[in-house]
This record gives C-alpha cells, structure tokens and sequence, in this order.
C-alpha cells in the first residue's frame, strides 16, 4: 500500500485524494480475498470508525482555519514579519529569525493560510538579503511540516495520536521530542549549507 499511495502521487499518476481511493479498494480487496479477515458483517463497523477518524481531523481542521482568520483579521504574521526585518542587517541572523517566526506560524495556523499571509512579506525582503527564492520556499515548507508535528494546532500529531490510539501527552515525552531533535538538525543543515537543497536545481539551470 505504501508503494501505491507514494508511487502513485510521486509518480503523477493520481492526486493524493484519488491515492486514498485507491488505497481504500486496496485494502478491502487484500482484506476479503488474500487474508480473509473482511466480511460483510464487519463493513458497519469499520465504517463507524472511519467516520469518527475523518470527523476528528475535520474538527481540527475546521478550528485550525477559524484561529488562522482570526490571526489574518488581526495582521498578526505581518506586524511580526515587520518587527523582525527591522532586527538584523545579517543574511544568516534573518534567516535564523526566519526560521524561529515560520516554525511558530506554523504551529498556530493551517500551512495554507500561513504560506498566503507570510510568503508574500518576507519573500521581497529575502531577495533583498540575496536569498534565493526556491531555497526560501523549502525552507518556509520544512518549518511548516515541523509546525503540524507541534502544539498547540499539530494537526499531523493529533491525527496520528488519534488513529494509533496514543495520548498526545505521552508522545511528547519522548518519542516525538527525540525526532523532533533530529528534525531541527535537519533544518538548520539546509537553511546554512544551501547547496543540500539546491545542487539539483543549480545543475539543471
């Protein structure tokens, strides 16, 4: 299923919606025929639970995207972005400040709405500092994955607590602090030597 989902999303052969459609008929096909653990009598059940996983990440979604407008009404990322230009003269100590005001933007609102509201302040300000745009954008995004591992919002998190039945509480004490770190580490890898996300691209232009 794994190979079905990225294969066919990386491969552009479905949209990931169309992937989950396919994965669904995946596994009820693997289900009844290869393993036989499906029936027919078992499909309500299952369904009642699908229903109660979808509707908990609507809940979250939905409350996500009503704290995101609040935040865009009240000019919050750009009264932030702005205070932050006026610190730093330094390529490097912006984009650390970058960093810092990405990874909580993104663990306060939807990745969607903060690409909207910040991306269009910062990303003049970046070329001005001689940041190349598309090393912005993959920075901008990688913060943003951090932000839904993280609360308060975390959206992947409490999807993923909610589905492998986890106390949020007890991820956060050691499991996802640990890879957490080795994310951080990550970052800041690609944020200071450029040339780990960019050798492709530079080779291609």
């Amino acid at each position: 299923m794994p190979f079905i989902i990225l294969g066919g999303i990386y491969g552009g052969i479905f949209t990931p919606t169309e992937a989950a459609n396919v994965a669904a008929v995946y596994g009820l096909i693997v289900g009844f025929f290869v393993y036989r653990e499906l029936t027919i009598k078992k499909l309500p059940t299952i369904s009642l639970e699908t229903i109660l996983s979808t509707s908990m990440v609507l809940v979250i979604i939905g409350a996500a995207g009503a704290f995101g407008s609040i935040m865009t009404r009240l000019q919050v990322p750009a009264m932030v972005a702005n205070y932050m230009i006026g610190l730093t003269d330094s390529p490097l100590v912006f984009l650390l400040l970058f960093n810092i005001l990405m990874f909580v933007v993104g663990s306060f609102m939807e990745a969607n709405a903060a690409i909207i509201l910040v991306a269009p302040i910062l990303a003049p300000i970046a070329q001005a500092y001689g940041i190349d745009p598309l090393f912005l954008g993959i920075i901008m995004i990688i913060n943003l994955v951090l932000g839904l591992l993280t609360p308060p919002v975390g959206i992947s998190l409490f999807v993923a607590c909610g589905i492998g039945g986890n106390k949020v509480d007890a991820i956060l004490r050691k499991p996802l602090m640990g890879y957490l770190a080795i994310f951080a580490i990550m970052l800041l890898l690609f944020t200071y030597v450029p040339n780990l996300t960019l050798f492709l691209f530079n080779l291609i232009r």
